[in-house]
């Protein structure tokens, strides 16, 4: 590894230098030590903006590791005006270079909200990280809370999806940011890369088509279809315990870097709630920042209902997946694997909203919802076995929707593979030609 330190943008809290990891250059920044724990000043923040703005000039990847308390006390008011000069820098060339934060310790108080401005976050362990400290939330609530349950790595990693990744110590941190290095591009004007792999193109899906139950009620582990379906043993999972009915990672199909987003049958039946179209939504706005293909493996029943969930927004945030499939001009490939039930259905980049491929295997389920509730509804709450039957047979099957172009075939399991690499071969081609404009209004 070479590294060429700047040392005029060095103190005693913060560092900086243009470095290699894992073969990429990158400029790379640290806030640790000091007198006040990495508290970060003026100075601080000047060696930490001058880092962003030099990691799009240069256009390579931006690496940093915080241990910080926050703000320098000693600094007053200026050390606050510094952080928002560091925020409006990590803002600019957010989209432009890829932005991987490890967090070591603690990341308090201001700076704790550029962890949000990062693409990635890796915490390890023992890490926190929090906007107003345990002191403060009790003397406003009255309750008394520790900093792991306030803000620690257990609870980024599940309840907020900071976390995208959590590691036992900072060796491991290091590793997690060069592994997800390992899929992004330099920046968003190149193509992700290609990486050597030593797996068959058309290898038969076998355990994908074995895992998969033929009912439609059973749960499975839709990791196992990624698995399979990608290149033997690439596929990394990013935020896997927030939102886990909806898994996000990256992974290669025939060398070439991709991203990947899946309902989990295995938890809450694959539902789609307010976390996981959130999960989903920033996933797919990063990948397609970057370049990279979509690929989203389909088996939900919906929506999950509750009152709870209409009441915090469900419309609002399941608008974010929408917004985020139908702006996304990267190659999307979409998989139904099982069920695809109603406006989830739909927002689980269907053809609706813009597709490049969409495959069904004959197992699919494409209809506005289940045969029983569908008969009910059209005969007046009367249930009766053999209109259920009849009605599964006209139209909860994958053959309807290809017959009307929502569905360009139906395959075999075994060759999902084989069918999407070569899909990919021809999609990665693609250009946006829509009308450059600023940004739309996304329903944040």
């Amino acid at each position: 590894m070479t590294s060429t330190p700047l040392h005029a943008w060095a103190d005693a809290a913060a560092s900086a230098e243009i470095t290699d990891l894992g073969g990429r250059r990158v400029v790379s920044f640290r806030v640790a030590g000091g007198k006040h724990h990495g508290a970060i000043g003026v100075n601080g923040s000047a060696t930490i903006e001058r880092a962003v703005r030099l990691a799009g000039e240069l256009q390579i990847p931006l690496v940093g590791e915080l241990d910080t308390s926050g703000a320098e006390l000693r600094d007053g008011v200026a050390s606050l005006h510094a952080w928002g000069r560091l925020a409006r820098e990590l803002v600019r060339v957010s989209g432009s270079v890829p932005t991987l934060l490890a967090v070591s310790g603690a990341c308090v108080s201001g700076p704790a909200l550029a962890l949000g401005l990062f693409d990635h976050v890796v915490m390890t362990e023992d890490a926190f990280a929090y906007v107003t400290g345990p002191d403060s939330v009790e003397e406003f609530t009255g309750v008394r809370v520790t900093r792991p349950d306030l803000g620690g790595a257990a609870v980024h990693s599940q309840r907020t999806g900071v976390a995208s990744l959590v590691v036992p110590d900072h060796l491991a941190a290091r590793d997690a940011l060069e592994a997800l290095l390992w899929y992004l591009p330099d920046n968003h004007l190149a193509d992700p890369p290609v990486l050597g792999v030593d797996d068959v193109r058309d290898r038969a899906c076998e355990r994908a088509a074995a895992v998969v139950p033929r009912r439609s009620t059973a749960s499975y582990d839709v990791r196992v279809v990624v698995e399979d379906v990608l290149d033997a043993g690439s596929f990394l999972e990013v935020r896997p315990r927030y939102a886990p009915n909806l898994v996000t990672g990256y992974g290669t199909l025939d060398g070439r870097a991709i991203g990947v987003v899946a309902n989990q049958p295995m938890t809450r039946a694959g539902t789609l709630d307010i976390e996981a179209s959130r999960k989903a939504a920033r996933f797919v706005a990063t990948c397609d920042v970057y370049n990279m293909p979509i690929l989203t493996f389909v088996d939900t029943p919906g929506f999950e209902p509750g009152r709870d969930l209409e009441w915090r927004g469900m419309i609002r945030h399941g608008a974010e997946l929408v917004h985020a499939y139908s702006a996304a001009t990267v190659p999307r490939l979409c998989v139904v694997l099982r069920k695809a039930y109603g406006g989830a259905y739909i927002v689980m980049d269907s053809r609706g909203i813009g597709n490049d491929l969409c495959v069904a295997w004959p197992s699919a389920e494409i209809a506005v919802m289940g045969a029983g509730g569908a008969v009910a509804i059209l005969n007046k709450g009367r249930e009766d076995a053999g209109l259920v039957a009849d009605y599964r047979d006209a139209f909860e099957n994958p053959y309807r929707a290809a017959e009307r172009g929502y569905v360009d075939a139906v395959i075999e399991p075994e060759a999902t593979r084989r069918v999407l690499a070569d899909a990919l071969d021809v999609l990665v081609q693609k250009r946006d030609t829509s009308p450059a404009r600023r940004h739309a209004n996304t329903p944040l």
